[in-house]
């Protein structure tokens, strides 16, 4: 009987042909992170541009498909929900399936259920496809930020491609309002969804080619209970902070929706710190440069989106600009987060850490809102509107960029993925809660304005701008608690790199 030969000893673990076969197959994956960059990028912007783009087709799409105002929202609620809450049990997927993998199911799945929303025949269909969006964009958005941690380890390097990588986070909402508005008004509502495919298939090509296949994280479980308590938890608190958007703070369904939700992520902290093989392991949040950076972008989303909700209101109802026009109107804030996260970022952080970067953008985008808040119904675009944008993106890519890079430094390989999740559930469920209590409070001023004034069109105009600018100026406060928090828990010095090639890559992964 013939029995197959034993492997050479050259090709057996350890030895010295194996170890530069090894180094040969980094070095390859060192030689092309640049376009693995650029995959993860597309991926990211994909994601992030979805939260928005579809706002501006909303009226068209109610026209064609003829459904009311009050389910008006679900089209928007649905994704942020599917993907606000399931964003912690998408990283925890991702490090026990490999990101690589995750990655492509995540672009897969988004691209199918973009097809599926674009051929909507109703409104069922658009809402499921939305919802299914979100539950795609939750597995894709962890495994992307965490490839980009473990492809690039040298500090000027990590802090340039964290800068691109933050600049198109922090830059795509504002992308998609420009994108929404040009495909709007040239082609129609089904290509703010139908646009997602070819990045999709891009992205995906990129990634199959140039993306290092990495294997599954050591020792990592399912929480169950956890991932029960996290997924309802997170999922009840945004949709209750969509609820108080049109039913108000005080309707009863949304206050027991709030309690019930805090009460779920008491419980599933309280969990995480008992069971063996936790969702999320506390070590992840309890580091003081990583939980700062998760606060940080936290109060960051929750200010920046007054000036995309709140500005464009503005611009279109109270100056009369098309849905074009006004995602035009947004292009200096992109110019100013492209400076600051490519230009700055990179150069600073390395050197002196996120602590006074982060608390210096905060305070950008303090003086940016405080100078909005200094609108009238006559004020013009380039006077007043222009510059605050071009402050406020400097500040959000001083915010994103740090905050990208920071909030994945040091994780052990096991936790890459989950602690990449939390960076973008800080930013939904900032963005959620800031749109429902920045709405609130300037529908109310809005409202007592009107009532105090005797109504004519100029009263209503400035009754409208009077609300815009109370969200302005209550977002500022945010942005400068944020700059607090920052100086007090983040600490000095640059964040700790991990060595290149401390993952080892595997196939099929």
């Amino acid at each position: 009987m013939s029995h197959p030969a034993p492997p050479s000893a050259s090709a057996l673990p350890g030895t010295a042909d194996a170890k530069a076969t090894a180094a040969a197959q980094d070095e390859r994956d060192h030689s092309r992170r640049w376009w693995t960059l650029a995959a993860l990028g597309l991926a990211q912007l994909m994601v992030v541009l979805d939260a928005t783009i579809v706002n501006i087709a909303l009226p068209s799409a109610q026209a064609d498909l003829g459904f009311d105002d009050a389910d008006r929202q679900w089209v928007v609620t649905a994704y942020a929900l599917a993907f606000g809450g399931l964003l912690l049990l998408g990283g925890r997927l991702a490090d026990m399936f490999g990101r690589r993998r995750t990655l492509l199911v995540g672009l897969i799945g988004f691209a199918l259920a973009s097809a599926l929303g674009g051929a909507a025949t109703g409104f069922g269909t658009l809402v499921a496809a939305r919802a299914v969006q979100g539950v795609f964009g939750a597995v894709l958005a962890p495994s992307a930020l965490s490839l980009l941690t473990i492809t690039f380890s040298d500090p000027k390097e990590r802090g340039k491609a964290f800068g691109i990588f933050g600049a198109i986070a922090g830059a795509g909402a504002a992308i998609g309002l420009l994108l929404g508005g040009v495909l709007t008004e040239y082609a129609s509502w089904r290509w703010c969804l139908y646009v997602n495919i070819p990045i999709a298939l891009i992205a995906g090509a990129g990634a199959v080619v140039f993306v290092r296949k990495v294997a599954p994280a050591d020792g990592v479980h399912l929480d169950i209970p956890g991932v029960v308590t996290a997924v309802l938890g997170l999922g009840g608190l945004v949709y209750a902070f969509a609820r108080a958007e049109t039913d108000g703070w005080g309707d009863p369904v949304t206050v027991a929706l709030i309690v019930v939700s805090v009460l779920l992520l008491v419980a599933f902290v309280l969990l995480q710190a008992k069971v063996a093989h936790p969702l999320l392991p506390l070590r992840v949040v309890l580091d003081r440069r990583r939980g700062g950076a998760y606060v940080a972008i936290t109060l960051a989303a929750i200010g920046m989106f007054a000036v995309f909700l709140f500005l464009t209101y503005y611009l279109q109802q109270t100056k009369g600009f098309s849905p074009l026009k006004s995602g035009v109107a947004f292009l200096p804030f992109v110019a100013g987060i492209l400076t600051s996260s490519t230009v700055v970022v990179p150069r600073l952080l390395p050197k002196i850490g996120p602590r006074f970067i982060i608390a210096t953008g905060q305070l950008f985008g303090t003086a940016g809102l405080l100078y909005l808040w200094r609108l009238e119904a006559t004020s013009g675009y380039l006077g007043h509107v222009l510059p605050a944008l071009f402050v406020m993106g400097l500040g959000m890519g001083l915010i994103f960029a740090s905050c990208f890079n920071t909030a994945t430094s040091g994780t052990r390989p096991a936790d890459a993925g989950v602690a990449s999740a939390l960076v973008n559930t800080g930013q939904q469920v900032g963005g959620a809660l800031g749109t429902a209590l920045l709405n609130t409070i300037a529908a109310t001023v809005t409202a007592s304005y009107v009532t105090s004034h005797q109504q004519s069109a100029s009263v209503l105009a400035d009754a409208a701008v009077a609300g815009e600018t109370r969200a302005f100026l209550v977002s500022a406060g945010v942005f400068a608690l944020g700059a607090v928090v920052s100086l007090v828990v983040l600490p000095s010095g640059p964040n700790p790199v991990p060595q290149r090639g401390a993952q080892v890559p595997a196939a099929g992964h």
